[in-house]
């Protein structure tokens, strides 16, 4: 260790086990007097590994000071929030008397991707527990299925319009219902009840299993291959008896048009929609019609519902202009 005094504020990631950090800050504790502004998990783990912890609630700045001043290095636990106050004060003395001590920042730990979908898992179970949010309380599975449709597509009009910030914060929006679901889910009852760690470990395998050229050494082959051995795969998984099994029928009716043309191609069924002259009432010839015009879409290689949407959202925006050349009525 050189001869310069040494604050090492020591900021660890609270979304992981305390105790859990690297062996550069293992050794800085074993080796220097450590401080915390308050008793922690942290403090706890630290002073089970044999090292003394003082905790300061006040003079925090002094403290550590007078430490650094005693033994050459001093360390601060640093609090779930970082304690940026703290480090703030002693980078305006250390400033006014850089003689002192030098001020380092060492991370013993960081967040793992995806540590923030803890955070909001902690937040989501205290709104939909007792004594949280009463309109969450009041829910059910049934009562959310609006909203939850709804989030998606306000998720849809974000990539539509290209708006990636919109996006970020729409996903966020349909998280909110995963989380939600999944915490009533926790209040079912027993042996029906389920958690969003059950949720997560089903997508987890089956990511996992659906995708064996990443995980389990197959060959990747070209992008047909893929998709093909994905559809393999999915029809060992569930035992299904019609091809269309698992489109969902609530879906709005030019997409559903369009899926259940899709899986009707994938295994070769060629199945004529019906032909509009043949039908007996006006509705049924109208849809007769809409069906062939899905699938000649389909056949061009044209999205019929991003089609509409885009004939749709211009014809609105000839709308808008036509009720600003209008006349005010008297």
């Amino acid at each position: 260790m050189s001869g310069t005094a040494r604050i090492v504020l020591l900021v660890t990631s609270p979304r992981l086990p305390a105790g859990l950090m690297t062996a550069a800050a293992w050794d800085v504790v074993r080796a220097s007097p450590v401080l915390a502004g308050a008793e922690s998990e942290l403090t706890a783990a630290v002073r089970t590994a044999g090292v003394e912890v003082t905790v300061v609630e006040t003079g925090a700045t002094q403290a550590v000071l007078d430490a650094v001043a005693g033994h050459g290095t001093a360390v601060w636990l640093a609090g779930p929030g970082g304690d940026e106050s703290l480090a703030r004060e002693l980078g305006l003395r250390l400033a006014r008397e850089p003689g002192l001590a030098e001020l380092e920042l060492m991370y013993g730990s960081w967040d793992p991707p995806g540590a923030r979908l803890l955070d909001a898992v902690e937040v989501m179970d205290r709104l939909a527990s007792p004594g949280g949010d009463p309109w969450k309380l009041a829910q059910t599975h049934r009562s959310l299925a609006g909203f939850l449709i709804e989030e998606c597509y306000e998720a849809y009009d974000a990539i539509s319009a290209d708006d990636t910030d919109a996006l970020r914060e729409e996903l966020g929006d349909v998280l909110l219902q995963v989380l939600l679901h999944a915490r009533l889910a926790e209040n079912l009852p027993e042996g029906e009840r389920w958690t969003v760690d059950d949720v997560a470990g089903s997508l987890v395998d089956k990511m996992v299993r659906r995708n064996p050229h990443v995980f389990s050494g197959a060959q990747a082959g070209t992008l047909e291959e893929i998709e093909a051995n994905w559809e393999r795969i999915k029809q060992a998984e569930k035992v299904r008896r019609s091809v269309l099994d698992g489109v969902a029928l609530s879906q709005p009716a030019l997409a559903l048009a369009a899926k259940v043309l899709d899986r009707a191609a994938r295994v070769g069924l060629a199945v004529p929609p019906p032909l509009a002259e043949s039908q007996v009432d006006p509705e049924a010839r109208l849809g007769a019609g809409l069906l062939a015009t899905v699938a000649a879409a389909r056949q061009a290689g044209i999205d019929p519902e991003a089609a509409l949407r885009r004939a749709t959202l211009g014809y609105a925006e000839a709308v808008r202009a036509a009720e600003q050349e209008r006349p005010e009525d008297r």
